[in-house]
């Protein structure tokens, strides 16, 4: 709607574009070193933990984008609420696609499957990664304690996978509690919220990726951004976008601190409602 206004390609703060205007701050940056070392290595675990809306599904995305053709294939739980019984079944039949469908609910079964699938992918020289999304939705220790058996999977003193948590700090004391496998966590990276010079810095890449021929924020309207967001990409997405929206509404010249506080009073005006 208001792309045309500001003379931008596409909607710079849009949740499409992330991955196409990643902006690599600091802690990111170092996940993903991290992470891809964890991979690359065949590690049986790691960790990829943070407050919402820090970008941790993102920095995972990117992983899988920039990995080699031999780290393959990806498999992804996004809905994680699941028994143990169902949560295999779900990986097995991602892994062995041809035999889905079934209703057996075994973990023997289960872990059967997986495993023959894991060795075949092995001998073609490949390893495979099963990133777990949200999981701090995983449902009590049994569940976790099923991940675990995936990370004993080995073949020549190798995994045959990596399994990859992404979620909320609250799955740290749950991982605690199961000593067992949060010690084949080889790799545990936290997130942090960006500081004020990223704040400003990961403005200008969204925009400069939409397109921006201009300073568009003045310096008000990031320190703004930064004072009401404390650094959490989500939340400016969200204030930046509308308050692109309301300037252009109101035909400004461009964005100050008075269209943040507005977008900001309304949202938190909204949410009390």
């Amino acid at each position: 709607m208001y792309e045309a206004y500001w003379r931008l390609r596409h909607k710079p703060f849009d949740r499409l574009q992330d991955a196409q205007a990643y902006y690599p701050g600091e802690t990111h940056q170092g996940a993903l070193l991290k992470l891809r070392y964890a991979i690359e290595s065949r590690r049986a675990a790691a960790l990829l933990t943070g407050e919402p809306g820090l970008g941790k599904t993102l920095v995972a995305q990117l992983l899988q984008m920039r990995s080699t053709p031999r780290t393959n294939p990806w498999i992804w739980v996004r809905y994680p609420q699941l028994s143990a019984a169902e949560l295999l079944v779900t990986v097995a039949d991602a892994f062995d696609p041809k035999a889905a469908g079934g209703a057996d609910l075994r973990l023997d079964t289960s872990v059967r499957r997986i495993t023959d699938a894991l060795v075949a992918n092995v001998s073609r020289g490949r390893h495979a990664v099963l990133v777990v999304d949200e999981a701090q939705a995983l449902p009590g220790g049994e569940t976790l304690e099923s991940l675990r058996l995936l990370t004993n999977l080995t073949a020549n003193d190798e995994s045959l996978l990596t399994v990859l948590l992404v979620g909320q700090p609250t799955l740290l004391p749950r991982l605690e509690r199961v000593p067992a496998f949060e010690q084949r966590l080889s790799v545990k990276c936290l997130l942090r919220p960006l500081t004020l010079e990223e704040t400003v810095s990961y403005v200008h890449c969204r925009m400069s990726a939409a397109g921006a021929q201009r300073e568009i924020f003045d310096s008000s309207a990031l320190d703004a951004l930064y004072r009401l967001c404390q650094g959490n990409a989500r939340r400016i997405n969200r204030l930046a976008d509308l308050a692109l929206l309301v300037g252009y509404a109101e035909e400004l010249p461009l964005i100050t601190a008075t269209q943040i506080e507005t977008v900001s009073d309304d949202l938190v005006t909204l949410a009390a409602e």
